[in-house]
């Protein structure tokens, strides 16, 4: 799933349950989840990217996120702490931060390695339209349950 897509998951949760003891392994946890259903996000077709179009389009997909889920609280959970929502988005999108190094600056070695390696296990690409149009579908699924219970 995009950063943007974990974001708003973490938006939603933040939004949902004040706890952070419950929260924030929800949100650690909820990247697994995400990430199982088949999804697109910037890494697929990677090989046929330059670094720097990779890291611009991770930077403006993180952005994005940050901006939307901003918008959601303000419009519609404005009873939502900005600094809690931060802790919690950070919270979902955990995997993708960690392996960040990896990914972007060639860090191959432990920490880094193995959380790319365990991610790798749980993730469903799927291109796009359909990979795009099923995660839309979903947190548009999910923005509605959260604004209904």
């Amino acid at each position: 799933m995009t950063a943007t897509g974990h974001a708003v998951i973490g938006t939603l949760i933040a939004a949902k349950i004040p706890d952070p003891t419950i929260a924030i392994p929800l949100a650690v946890l909820s990247h697994i989840a995400a990430d199982y259903f088949p999804h697109w996000d910037i890494g697929i077709g990677r090989d046929t990217k330059t670094q720097r179009q990779f890291f611009a389009r991770g930077f403006y997909d993180v952005s994005i996120g940050f901006i939307l889920s901003y918008l959601l609280i303000q419009f519609l959970f404005p009873q939502t702490n900005l600094v809690y929502a931060f802790v919690m988005i950070i919270s979902a999108q955990f995997f993708d931060w960690i392996t960040s190094p990896y990914l972007f600056f060639n860090c191959n070695f432990p920490p880094f390695i193995w959380f790319y390696k365990f991610q790798k296990k749980f993730d469903r690409p799927l291109d796009m339209p359909w990979g795009v149009i099923g995660q839309v579908a979903v947190l548009i699924g999910l923005i509605f349950l959260a604004l209904n219970f």
